[in-house]
């Protein structure tokens, strides 16, 4: 039987040591390559072509959102699983609206991921359980988050600003142009109405992204 070949994302060389510990202990898998970002694992996917992607979506550079629909424009069949410390809703429904085919938080078990890597790779969806129950509890209630009118992008630039990161230390760990982050800032304060970095974070932590 051939193995299932995957490829892990993740800027934390330890993390993905373990994940490739846990993967490669089954014996119809292997890890055939490791980015430490979406940029990287762009370029390892358009040369080896593996069955799994398992990407972090917080990275330095483009991050994971641009990095899945960037991955599916190339091959709209990639099969992506998100394994994310994000533990909230909104980051697993901007996930798989990008494409990917499955969210599990870092704190899951083991035997999970290998569950999910094998349901991904036969073309299925697969959500953690507490994520999948805290999704439809947020749908049935129907309330609109207030996020969900920023674009991709916006939206990571939210995120931190919200963990109170400067314009100039976005702009470097994104690799884009103050000026482009200060487009995007007044973008987010114009969509939430919010006057400063102060009531975006308060957003964040009224909309469970961020802990008070």
């Amino acid at each position: 039987m051939a193995s299932i070949k995957v490829l892990l994302v993740d800027d934390h060389s330890v993390v993905r040591m373990g994940f490739k510990m846990l993967i490669e202990a089954e014996s119809d898998m292997e890890v055939i390559s490791e980015a430490e970002s979406g940029e990287e694992g762009i370029k390892v996917f358009k040369e080896l072509k593996p069955d799994v992607v398992v990407m972090d979506i917080t990275m330095p550079g483009i991050g994971g959102l641009e990095s899945i629909e960037r991955i599916l424009a190339f091959d709209k069949n990639s099969k992506i699983l998100v394994l994310s410390a994000h533990e909230d809703s909104v980051h697993p429904k901007r996930v798989l609206n990008a494409g990917a085919l499955g969210y599990l938080t870092k704190r899951s078990a083991a035997e999970e991921l290998i569950k999910a890597i094998r349901s991904i790779n036969a073309g299925k969806k697969y959500l953690e359980a507490t994520i999948a129950q805290q999704m439809a509890i947020t749908q049935l209630s129907g309330e609109n988050n207030p996020v969900e009118v920023l674009s991709d992008r916006e939206f990571e630039v939210f995120m931190a600003l919200a963990k109170g990161k400067s314009t100039n230390e976005i702009a470097e760990t994104m690799h884009l142009s103050p000026r482009t982050v200060g487009t995007h800032l007044y973008n987010i304060k114009q969509k939430l109405n919010a006057n400063n970095s102060a009531e975006i974070a308060l957003i964040a932590i009224r909309c469970g992204l961020l802990e008070p």
